[in-house]
């Protein structure tokens, strides 16, 4: 923690004072949404706001990363992966690149960070307890030098970032929500690490790695809440999906903790998969019906739904980090539960809901 807590108020500072620097650069290169020229059916917000906010994301984490972290394969693999988001979150913000030619940029830093060490050795089976291991499999091969590969390790921890830059990706709808839940899930990852550091005193890296993505994000956070004076943009979204992923592998390969603190992104996505495909659409073409959405058409304002995003993964994170897989997996199912029920009750009772709030938009 002695190196955790600094990093947290260093990479917090930088992107808290970094965030005023990238908004004007985004204003002066017209890295702006519009909601006039650059019409979305997602889109939640009205007038003219700068993007680019995962600038200023990318300045908080990876100066914090080079003076906090050493130097290794992995942590040269974590800072090119989200250096290439980065590069293309920009490119969007000035002009939207295709959906397909961004899904290949997250396979492109996914297999970054895989081939530099990120891989998942085994999972514990949420139903029986025991350990799935995936390390049974190794491909070795030369080329430049020795190299393996665990096959299996390494295409779950592939699926793993790619799904979760998607479905972080998804729920960052309104003014405040995603930098919120982000930071308290990437904590909560933190603590988790830093339990286990007396066991592996390499995880005290892992805390520090989780500590000062937590900082960079509430650094920008009061930039983004209601109303919001930038938004996080493309590379915002896909760097926190993407850090999220790799601590979900790095703590530990705790990945129940990872989905369980993601709760609310991840059921949304689930249900915006299924819906999405059961239309007969594509599946990474965005839509007017993720959670926040139905939220909004029910009168929420954007403040009540930040608020309840941060507040449903503060509550998750609590009880990912004192109960056992099995309760994991029967906390997320009845989280399913009562979204799917929230939602039905939204398509069907809506009418009877209270005026909308200020804030609605």
């Amino acid at each position: 923690m002695s190196q955790a807590i600094p990093a947290f108020l260093v990479s917090t500072l930088i992107t808290l004072l970094a965030t005023p620097m990238v908004r004007r650069i985004a204003i002066r290169f017209g890295l702006i949404d519009d909601s006039v020229t650059r019409p979305h059916p997602a889109h939640t917000h009205t007038g003219i706001i700068p993007r680019a906010g995962g600038l200023a994301i990318y300045l908080g984490t990876i100066i914090t990363i080079l003076l906090f972290l050493p130097v290794t394969k992995l942590v040269i693999g974590i800072m090119i992966a989200i250096s290439i988001l980065t590069v293309v979150g920009l490119a969007d913000d000035k002009g939207d690149v295709n959906p397909y030619l961004r899904l290949a940029t997250n396979i492109t830093a996914a297999l970054v960070v895989v081939g530099a060490g990120a891989g998942i050795p085994y999972i514990t089976n949420p139903v029986t307890g025991g350990v799935i291991a995936l390390d049974t499999w190794r491909l070795s091969f030369d080329f430049w030098g020795y190299h393996s590969i665990l096959v299996w390790a390494d295409l779950f921890a592939f699926i793993w970032i790619i799904w979760t830059m998607n479905i972080v990706g998804w729920s960052a709808g309104v003014d405040g929500q995603m930098p919120g839940f982000v930071a308290i899930s990437a904590f909560v990852l933190g603590l988790l690490s830093l339990r286990y550091s007396s066991a592996d005193p390499t995880q005290i890296f892992v805390t520090i790695l989780a500590f000062l993505v937590a900082g960079s994000f509430l650094g920008f956070l009061p930039w983004n809440v209601y109303p919001q004076k930038i938004m996080p943009g493309y590379g915002g979204k896909t760097l926190a999906g993407f850090f999220l992923a790799v601590l979900g592998i790095l703590s530990f390969g705790k990945l129940g903790t990872a989905i369980l603190v993601l709760g609310i992104p991840t059921i949304d996505a689930v249900y915006t998969l299924l819906r999405r495909l059961g239309k007969g659409k594509s599946p990474v073409w965005g839509d007017r019906g993720h959670l926040h959405h139905r939220l909004l058409d029910l009168g929420w304002g954007k403040r009540r739904i930040a608020l309840f995003y941060w507040g449903v993964s503060a509550i998750l994170g609590w009880i990912a980090l004192t109960v056992n897989s099995q309760q994991k997996l029967f906390t997320l199912l009845l989280v399913a539960v009562i979204i799917g029920g929230f939602l039905t009750w939204i398509n069907f009772f809506s009418r009877f809901s209270n005026p909308p709030d200020r804030d609605n938009g």
